[in-house]
C-alpha cells in the first residue's frame, strides 16, 4: 500500500495543513478523526490495518483529513469543564467565532481538499463519533461532492456542543451548564443551525436536491448501544427516522447492548460495512 503524508496551505484558514492517504487505487474515502483528534488517529488505532486487504486490492484508498474542533465544537465544554473544576463562574461563551472559524476549516475541505484529492469523482464520506457528525455534516451540505455516507457512532444535533442553541429534545454533552454560563450567540444561529443536519434537514423541501441528491446516494449509519453510546444512538436513530419521512433511503445498522464507544468495536464495524459497500451490491431500501 502507498501511503503518502502532505502538508499543504490554506487560504481560508491561512495555515498550514496536513492529512495522508493511503493506497491510490479505487473509490476516494474521505475520513474525518473523532474529537479533537487528527489526520493520523485511524493509522494509530488500527483502522488502516483492518481495511488494508481491500485497499491494497485496489477497491478504495483513504484520504485522513485533519481537524480544529479543539478550536470550535469543543470549547464550550472544554470552558465549562475547567469552570467546574475550579469552582468559579464559566461566564459568556462567543459562539459566533466558534462556528466562523468551524466555517473557514469547512470550506478548506471542500473548496481546497477535496477539489486536491478526488481526481474528479464523487467521494464516500466516513467517520467515527465526532468525525461521524463531520462525515454527516458535509454529506448533507455538500451533497454534490459526495456519493456514499458511512457514520459510525456519529450525532447530529449541534445543540449537544452548543448549550443554549435550539433544543433539538436529544441529549446533551453536559447535563447543566455551568453556573452563570451565557451562551453569546451573536449572530451565530443560522450558521450554527446551518451545521446541525436534524435541524436543518427538516427544512429541506426542494424536490430537485431530495431526488436528484439525497435520495439517489447511500447512507449508512451505525451505532452500538454499549458505554457511552447514549447520546450517539439516540441521535443515528433519530436522523434514521427523519431520512424515512423523506423518503430518503438510509440503512440504520444499531448493533448490540454491549458494543461501546470505541475503536475496538468501529474497526469490526468498518471492516463489515466497507466489505458490504465494495465487495457486494448494496442496495439501501426504504
Amino acid at each position: 500500500m502507498q501511503v503518502h503524508y502532505y502538508k499543504t496551505y490554506s487560504n481560508h484558514l491561512q495555515r498550514e495543513m496536513e492529512y495522508k492517504t493511503y493506497g491510490t487505487e479505487g473509490q476516494g474515502v474521505l475520513v474525518f478523526p473523532s474529537q479533537d483528534q487528527r489526520f493520523y488517529e485511524w493509522e494509530d488505532n488500527g483502522m488502516i490495518d483492518v481495511l488494508a486487504p481491500m485497499i491494497e486490492a485496489g477497491k478504495f484508498h483513504l484520504i485522513c483529513a485533519d481537524s480544529i474542533d479543539l478550536e470550535t465544537w469543543s470549547v464550550p465544554n472544554i470552558i465549562q469543564d475547567e469552570a467546574r473544576r475550579e469552582n468559579r463562574q464559566a461566564g459568556r461563551i462567543d459562539y459566533r467565532s466558534l462556528i466562523e472559524q468551524h466555517e473557514r476549516w469547512f470550506r478548506y475541505i471542500t473548496e481546497e481538499l477535496i477539489p486536491a484529492v478526488s481526481q474528479g469523482q464523487k467521494l464516500v464520506v466516513t467517520g467515527c463519533s465526532m468525525g461521524g457528525y463531520h462525515a454527516g455534516n458535509a454529506f448533507f451540505r455538500r451533497p454534490d461532492l459526495f456519493d456514499t455516507l458511512l457514520s459510525l457512532s456519529g450525532l447530529f444535533h449541534a445543540d449537544y456542543f452548543f448549550p443554549g442553541f435550539e433544543d433539538s429534545g436529544l441529549p446533551h454533552s453536559l447535563p447543566e451548564p455551568a453556573g452563570n454560563f451565557v451562551p453569546n450567540l451573536g449572530g451565530a444561529s443560522t450558521q450554527i443551525f446551518n451545521n446541525s443536519p436534524l435541524h436543518f434537514l427538516p427544512t429541506q423541501t426542494d424536490p430537485n436536491l431530495l431526488n436528484e441528491q439525497y435520495r439517489q446516494k447511500r447512507i449508512i449509519l451505525c451505532c452500538g448501544q454499549g458505554n457511552y453510546e447514549r447520546v450517539t444512538v439516540a441521535s443515528t436513530r433519530a436522523l434514521g427516522q427523519l431520512l424515512n419521512e423523506k423518503q430518503i433511503p438510509v440503512w440504520v445498522d444499531i448493533w448490540g447492548n454491549d458494543v461501546s464507544h470505541d475503536f475496538y468495536w468501529w474497526r469490526k464495524q468498518a471492516e463489515y460495512l466497507f466489505g458490504k459497500l465494495f465487495n457486494e451490491q448494496m442496495e439501501v431500501a426504504i
